[in-house]
């Protein structure tokens, strides 16, 4: 039995200055309320629901951002996916659903405005974190589907088996 297997996850380098940068600024924030004990802009040092405010826009980006990633497992069955924390499980699409699959180079930001969960008119949806390779997918109904990878050699060789095996089970008229 032949697999792949892949997680994606965040790794530029700006991506993670970026993180940095909200961090510093969230403890600086609270070295002026709590340290200094002066505000900071219109947020007072004794201003609880302000700071929390504050605390609260502030944290979930980052958290978000490293939790971020994307699971990519091919096996017999068909293409298992799953963008965490946005997908609570695992989204399966079977051979059988496909009309068309395989490994391409795309645009990210011409075809679908950009990396994540995106949506296009045209192209489908997109789950992708980085990179410009993406396993295509076209169901019978028509759907699209576009999942990112970095091992686009070894995913392709995995599909190429299954979509021939699938070729091979459908019923000739």
């Amino acid at each position: 039995m032949r697999v792949f297997n892949e997680t994606q996850r965040i790794t530029q380098w700006f991506m993670w200055l970026s993180l940095a940068a909200l961090f510093a600024l969230l403890f600086y924030f609270c070295y002026q309320w709590y340290v200094l004990g002066v505000a900071v802009d219109k947020v007072a040092a004794d201003d609880i629901s302000g700071q929390l405010i504050v605390v609260l826009c502030l944290v979930p980006v980052p958290l978000l951002i490293f939790f971020l990633k994307i699971k990519t497992y091919i096996d017999e069955k068909g293409i298992h996916y799953r963008f965490i924390p946005f997908h609570l499980s695992q989204k399966i699409i079977l051979w059988s659903d496909m009309k068309i699959c395989f490994v391409r180079e795309y645009r990210p930001i011409k075809e679908y405005g950009g990396w994540g969960y995106r949506m296009s008119f045209g192209n489908g949806h997109a789950y992708n974190i980085r990179g410009n390779k993406g396993i295509q997918i076209e169901l019978v109904t028509g759907k699209k589907i576009l999942i990112g990878t970095q091992k686009e050699a070894a995913a392709q060789q995995v599909i190429d088996r299954y979509m021939k095996s699938a070729e091979e089970r459908k019923p000739t008229n």
